[in-house]
């Protein structure tokens, strides 16, 4: 019984998004993902609104609506079964993306949601960008004060750590990090690598819903007096 409400449930998802020839155990593992969550975020939901976003921003730069649709669908079916199997879920996603034959795009988009690879395909940024936002939108996932606190304050932490920083400020609810240095202590050239460095650090320590940006800042100042 419950297999079948999963295939069904798989099917529902194919179907509401427009995406056809799926694998039936592709399709079954969809369905699983219904019983799934992130951040309190439904996968399956999640799943079908990346799907959405994808397809919606393919039709406006003019790439294949189809196809962005069927990898956004696809992009976390490593959840399904990452508490299984060995492995992140972007890796377990595209080694069943490969067993049951999807392009190379769609595997492409699965191993590149996160950035662990470069994309190799317009499609693959777009869902990129539509995990993104979907994980980003307002409501979307939810969290306890203390677990948000807590990230805030280890995002602050892990940037403070680093060598001329003077305070750093974790703002639009953890989604940025402003980061002020010291400019006696770093110089222009040194605030990318800073800004790289302390983004491989967060990626490293934190677990977090879409993506943070890093902005480090260098201000100087010069105060003269006309008498």
């Amino acid at each position: 019984e419950v297999e079948t409400m999963m295939r069904e449930e798989g099917e529902a998802a194919a179907l509401e998004v427009g995406v056809h020839g799926i694998h039936p155990e592709l399709i079954r593992l969809l369905g699983r993902m219904k019983f799934r969550s992130s951040y309190g975020q439904n996968a399956l939901k999640h799943s079908i609104e990346v799907a959405q976003l994808a397809g919606l921003l393919a039709g406006e730069v003019g790439t294949d609506i189809r196809m962005a649709k069927r990898a956004g669908l696809l992009h976390d079916i490593g959840k399904s079964i990452d508490h299984e199997v060995e492995g992140s879920h972007i890796q377990i996603g595209a080694d069943l993306c490969r067993k049951y034959k999807e392009s190379q795009i769609v595997i492409n988009a699965v191993e590149a949601h996160h950035g662990d690879v470069e994309p190799t395909s317009l499609i693959a940024c777009l869902v990129q960008a539509a995990d993104a936002i979907s994980a980003a939108r307002p409501g979307a996932r939810r969290e306890t004060l203390e677990t948000y606190t807590n990230r805030l304050k280890q995002l602050e932490d892990i940037t403070n750590s680093f060598k001329g920083v003077d305070k750093s400020f974790a703002i639009q609810a953890g989604r940025e990090i402003r980061v002020m240095v010291v400019p006696e202590h770093v110089s222009d050239s040194d605030m990318v690598l800073l800004a790289r460095d302390i983004s491989k650090q967060i990626e490293a320590e934190l677990e977090y819903p879409g993506q943070i940006k890093v902005n480090v800042i260098r201000e100087s100042r010069v105060v003269d007096y006309a008498k």
